[in-house]
């Protein structure tokens, strides 16, 4: 990309005027005259909504917009406006557009913006009709929580020059009347909306407009700003003045290999920063979305990350011999504060970490206490070829996330760190992350929770803690240790305390914290601590997710749809957070439909799109009573677990008999159950006091008609597992052992079970009014009356009789 150019991620709305050419043709004066004042009104609306009109076409306009919402809000705007303006004038007086809105990536070259956001929202306009705003499915879907407005989906429709057909939807406008929204038709598709909702819209129009107002009156209460990652308004004045990111540097060697010895050298600098209390500091996870070879537009990112400074680099590596260069610069006026370059002996890379972390906080005045010169000044380690494995390590562990699928590269990161020690035993950092690694795989992943794991997080603790017993590090290790290996949650919090003293930039302070008071019960404190962890990490997509699970253990499962639509803002591609956020609303409101619609969306990508969204395709199969949909989704589910749930995790083979169970196929369940069977025996012995992995034998078991064994294994489950010490799991074992019960047989037993689960200060999905609902899981409680009562008494408002 030539130095000219700007690539970045907008939306996009053209505009353009309805029968514009023909009048010109007929009354030349009068054409221009409406041209004009159709220019003035639309004009006097962009800026009112961040819009920058970019260019105009004849009678059209391009105007790009910083997010989808304000695009979105414009548009409806302009169409009131020109509505009021034509309700009494003559008809060939009328000014009428048709608008099309798509957000994508665009480049800006030569004062213009070319790329397939602007070709699709081109293409898009057409189909609105006159009067109208046809928005792309990208769109919508980032728009449909925060929008006061309804939407009807178009057939999915082949755009002029555009290889894949589009999901496109109509936004309903309030001035319209029901007869022209039934009639109208597109130019280039008809309205494909089910008939079901077609009769719904008719019946309940109203009562849908009003829920929309009041869900949308409901998101702009206060609590939506603690939600908010994200400095409100984005306006860089609003920012503390000493903030910073440190961005990404580029790696200039000829070895491409030496790239994550520029994320090396680039996080070292930010660590240092990191420890100084005067500054804010942006995490690593969020600033390494800014990778070099992307242009990068600077108070854009300063908006996105809360930050008024950014320090961008760059490194080259030749043989014996390292340069790095470094600048900061003012985000909020693109002003260079200071700028220099090193070029030194590869073994003086450390000492210039330290110097460029000196000289920047020098320039933003942050007071440097002596403790933390000292830190800062302190070497990571003397051997270059460990730091290069340990940066490889990092960057592995950058990318796993709170899942069973991280596993392998936790692994691989574990190798690395191993190698790393073994060439310098007294590299302090490399211990730190080779105990939080270990105890990732024995508590985050599910499939190691063994003493012998625990023991290896452990040492590498303990090798820590002999190098630098009053780091703050290790005093964060150590309440990492505490809390996944022992369940300490006092002894957790007590050494956060220090941890809050020595690294107050460090998000995994407030994470951690939020977790552990999630597991106390207090989830609102918990939640409170995620929201500072977001604000350190606001592009932390898992940081996030976990917001959107807090919101969903308080009841609040808007709030939690709407912290996964902020996730889906930074990584709007990724399958499963798309498909989980509609699996929410089918929990919350046990409405199939909306991801139903998503999976058909990520299944028209290809076969292999769906592969990590394939158990929740499964979860919609079940919940449809799709048996086909729920078999084809196994196929995709592989070797994966079907089924999870924080640390209940359910393999395919338990899927398949669960689906048997459903489809009343005894042979094949009793075939499936034991082969299930088979696998859980062998974690439950690995494991034999973890009681997750004894719940789901528990269920096995149920399923085989296994009732006494199955009961004495749930039973256990819940004895090793209390709720007054572990709320989270505590809660789960207790709502699954319901299940248990109820395949069993022993309905009053489940139904209490099931009472108490309801009673924990943690809502499950298993425990939702659409799980309760529609999922197979509760079929042996369907009809009894109690059993009814307690679904009827968890739904929507609007969905109670």
């Amino acid at each position: 990309m030539s130095a000219d150019e700007q690539r970045k991620l907008a939306a996009i709305m053209f505009t353009d005027m309805v029968g514009y050419s023909a009048l010109s043709q007929r009354d030349e004066k009068l054409a221009q005259e409406l041209l004009e004042e159709h220019r003035r009104l639309l004009r006097e609306t962009f800026p009112r909504f961040n819009g920058t009109e970019i260019k105009t076409i004849g009678d059209a306009f391009l105007v790009e917009f910083g997010s989808a919402l304000e695009a979105a809000q414009c548009a409806i705007e302009i169409q009131r406006t020109l509505a009021k303006r034509n309700a009494d004038i003559a008809p060939d007086r009328r000014i009428e557009l048709k608008i099309g809105v798509h957000i994508g990536d665009v480049v800006h070259r030569g004062g213009d913006v070319y790329g397939d956001g602007v070709n699709i929202a081109s293409r898009i306009e057409p189909v609105a009709g006159p009067g109208g705003i046809c928005v792309s499915m990208d769109v919508e879907r980032q728009i449909r929580n925060a929008l006061e407005a309804r939407f009807e989906k178009l057939a999915t429709t082949e755009l002029k020059n555009i290889s894949v057909a589009m999901d496109l939807f109509r936004i309903v406008l309030p001035w319209e009347k029901k007869s022209e929204v039934r009639d109208q038709k597109s130019e280039v598709g008809k309205p494909a909306v089910l008939p079901t909702t077609i009769r719904f819209v008719l019946i309940g129009g109203f009562v849908l407009l009003l829920i929309l107002g009041i869900g949308w009156w409901w998101t702009t209460l206060p609590h939506k700003k603690l939600a908010s990652p994200t400095p409100e308004g984005s306006q860089l004045q609003n920012i503390p003045a000493k903030s910073i990111a440190v961005l990404p540097f580029e790696n200039l060697s000829e070895e491409k290999a030496n790239a994550f010895f520029a994320d090396g050298v680039q996080d070292e600098i930010l660590t240092d920063l990191a420890k100084i209390a005067d500054l804010k500091v942006i995490s690593r996870t969020s600033v390494m979305q800014y990778k070099s070879g992307v242009a990068r537009n600077l108070r854009k990112i300063g908006e996105e990350l809360g930050v008024t400074h950014v320090v961008e680099g760059s490194v080259q590596r030749a043989a014996t011999k390292i340069r790095v260069n470094a600048q900061l610069i003012d985000a909020r006026n693109d002003a260079h504060l200071w700028a220099q370059t090193y070029d030194r002996d590869l073994a003086d890379v450390f000492a210039i970490q330290s110097e460029i972390a000196k000289a920047i906080a020098d320039q933003l005045q942050a007071k440097l206490s002596p403790n933390e010169k000292k830190a800062i000044e302190q070497p990571p380690t003397t051997d270059l070829a460990a730091f290069d494995l340990y940066s490889r390590a990092k960057s592995l562990l950058l990318t796993a996330n709170f899942s069973a699928t991280s596993e392998p590269d936790v692994r691989k990161a574990i190798e690395l760190l191993d190698e790393a020690v073994k060439r310098d035993p007294s590299f302090f950092d490399a211990y730190c992350q080779l105990a939080y690694s270990h105890e990732f795989v024995y508590a985050v992943s599910g499939f190691d929770h063994t003493p012998a794991r625990l023991a290896l997080a452990e040492a590498a603790l303990q090798a820590a803690t002999r190098l630098r017993p009053a780091a703050g590090e290790t005093h964060l290790e150590r309440a990492n240790y505490l809390y996944y290996g022992r369940r300490d949650y006092a002894g957790a919090l007590t050494e956060l305390e220090s941890v809050r003293r020595a690294l107050p930039n460090d998000p995994r302070l407030f994470e951690l914290t939020g977790y552990i008071l999630r597991r106390r019960g207090d989830q609102e404190e918990g939640l409170r601590n995620l929201q500072r962890a977001a604000e350190l990490d606001p592009r932390n997509f898992v940081t996030l997710q976990q917001i959107a699970v807090s919101y969903q253990y308080l009841g609040r499962c808007g709030e939690a749809i709407a912290a996964l639509d902020r996730a889906l803002s930074i990584v709007p591609d990724n399958v499963e957070t798309r498909a989980n956020r509609d699996l929410y609303e089918l929990c919350w409101k046990a409405d199939t439909r909306p991801l139903h619609q998503t999976i058909d969306s990520i299944l028209a990508q290809g076969p292999h799109a769906i592969a990590s969204a394939a158990d929740i395709w499964f979860d919609c199969g079940l919940a449809e009573h799709d048996s086909a949909a729920a078999e084809r989704a196994l196929v995709a589910v592989g070797d994966n677990p079907c089924w999870g749930e924080g640390a209940i995790i359910l393999s395919r083979s338990f899927g398949e008999g669960l689906l048997a169970r459903m489809t009343k196929d005894e042979a094949r369940a009793h075939a499936a159950f034991e082969a299930a069977r088979a696998q859980q025996e062998k974690i439950v012995q690995a494991q034999p006091d973890y009681g997750p992995a004894l719940c789901v034998l528990a269920m096995i078991d149920a399923g085989l008609g296994r009732k006494e064994q199955a009961l004495e294994e749930g039973r256990h489950a819940i004895a090793l597992t209390p709720v007054e010490k572990d709320v989270v799991n505590g809660s789960r074992v207790t709502q699954y052992f319901a299940i248990t019960a109820a395949w069993t047989g022993e309905n009053e037993l489940a139904l209490q079970q099931l009472e108490t689960g309801l009673r924990a200060p943690n809502a499950s999905l298993m425990l939702s009014y659409g799980a309760l609902k529609l999922l197979p899981f509760w079929d042996p409680l369907r009809g009894d009356p109690r059993f009814e009562q307690i679904v009827a008494s968890l739904a929507p408002k609007e969905n109670r009789q």
